[in-house]
């Protein structure tokens, strides 16, 4: 297990976009399903020590995962992703918000339009994102809340479930 994987993560103030480019040491089909199936992504979505709970999830075009964040205190912080494009094993985009715990949107928080590509080099597979904002302010934000600590955990958690795997 290579524990040197590269994760780049860089603003792009012109665009309004944070790119996130991820190397997981496992097969493009067991990270597909990791990021796209509700068991796999309920272990490991949230930073450590909280945890995600799907509620509802249809991966689909369409489709929806309405999920919370639950704290070590079991405060929860609802969310959704409302999948727009599905290109199996390659690309799928969301649209993701946060929500009450029935998916109503929270206008006090932005919403951002998320493109996951995929791609397989070797033993490795590639996740690159580009998470794109309405505006800069709404990215300032995100990265005040410490999105970028939280996601690099997360994606940590990630690699902990492939190791076990191994």
């Amino acid at each position: 297990m290579k524990s040197n994987l590269l994760m780049n993560f860089t603003v792009n103030k012109e665009n309004k976009t944070v790119n996130v480019k991820r190397e997981f040491s496992a097969s493009l089909a067991n990270v597909w399903s990791a990021w796209t199936e509700a068991e796999i992504l309920d272990q490991w979505w949230a930073p450590s020590p909280w945890k995600s709970k799907t509620k509802s999830m249809e991966f689909k075009e369409g489709g929806r995962r309405l999920y919370a964040m639950v704290g070590p205190e079991g405060e929860e912080h609802w969310a959704i992703a409302d999948f727009t494009s599905i290109t199996p094993k390659t690309n799928f985009k969301y649209l993701d918000a946060f929500c009450d715990k029935e998916g109503n949107l929270n206008p006090d928080f932005p919403r951002s339009d998320w493109n996951v590509n995929f791609s397989e080099q070797g033993s490795s597979t590639f996740v690159d994102i580009a998470i794109k904002h309405e505006n800069l302010a709404d990215i300032e934000k995100i990265i005040e809340m410490g999105f970028k600590e939280g996601f690099t955990i997360a994606l940590e958690g990630l690699d902990k479930i492939f190791a076990s795997k191994g």
